[in-house]
């Protein structure tokens, strides 16, 4: 199978989960039937509390974990969801920050933003906004968050250092990335890669660990950590019956700080009479 181009790919994902908006598909998993089930919500982190908060239809079931486990949301934190589907993590951030916070999430499917706003005005949630775009070209200001969550996305990009160094310009210094994503944990057969039902289900496009850090680094980030979770293999199992994509794929939390500014500490390292 020849290789397909990252707008091919982009419009693949695009269709996929434009389909699960409307109540087409299950989940990120082709056919596997893992949507919105409460018992799969809870055994990728998320307490029961959470399920109960979040407006109706907002929980797809489309995640590996809770990206606000390893967040630590803050009162009047401004917090960005790449990938923020019809708003789940979106809603669940925006009752940790209060009314002093905000809550942005970004999904390059109208269906889904529009599902996310539909769910919103049912709410009253008056701090949270979706807005229409790539998390490869973030609609957002340089410096405008404190927090980026994501959940099982990044994964889905074809131009994952692109992901990074906007996320890394959309932060403020010292703001943090607390990221649940797919990583590669062995190399994927090329049949698989080349699949076009297990790159809509956050396998083909899962980048490997040392790979994913490396390109945190380069984005400028610091303080990175991505760390696999084994047990994530249970339901990855269960999202792809039959094809073992379960020994070469795992659930990862991934985190990462843009550095803050420091002063000047040695000669020459800043301009004359300025600091660093």
């Amino acid at each position: 199978m020849s290789e397909r181009t990252a707008e091919e790919i982009r419009r693949e994902v695009r269709d996929h989960y434009a389909a699960v908006a409307c109540g087409a598909s299950g989940c990120c998993s082709p056919g596997a039937g893992c949507g919105p089930d409460p018992e799969a919500s809870l055994a990728l982190g998320y307490a029961p509390g959470d399920l109960a908060a979040a407006p109706e239809g907002a929980n797809l079931g489309l995640g590996c974990g809770n990206p606000q486990a390893i967040a630590s949301l803050r009162v009047g934190e401004t917090v960005l969801d790449l990938g923020s589907g019809a708003g789940f993590d979106c809603f669940l951030a925006a009752r940790q920050v209060g009314p002093g916070g905000r809550v942005i999430g970004v999904d390059m499917t109208p269906a889904m933003i529009e599902k996310a706003r539909a769910n919103a005005a049912r709410v009253g949630a008056a701090n949270v906004e979706f807005r229409l775009g790539e998390i490869e070209r973030l609609p957002v200001a340089d410096g405008e968050v404190d927090v980026i969550l994501s959940n099982c996305v990044v994964n889905l990009s074809p131009d994952k250092p692109a992901v990074f160094r906007e996320a890394a310009r959309a932060l403020k210094p010292g703001g943090r990335i607390a990221i649940a994503d797919v990583v590669a944990t062995a190399p994927l057969p090329e049949a698989m890669r080349q699949e076009i039902a297990l790159h809509a289900g956050c396998v083909a496009g899962a980048a490997t660990v040392d790979e994913v850090a490396e390109l945190l680094r380069a984005a400028g980030l610091t303080e990175v950590r991505v760390v696999v979770r084994p047990e994530s293999r249970a339901f990855i199992r269960e999202w792809f019956p039959g094809t073992g994509a379960e020994d070469y794929v795992a659930s990862a939390t991934i985190e990462a700080v843009r550095p803050r500014a420091t002063s000047c500490c040695a000669p020459g390292c800043c301009a004359p009479g300025g600091e660093g």
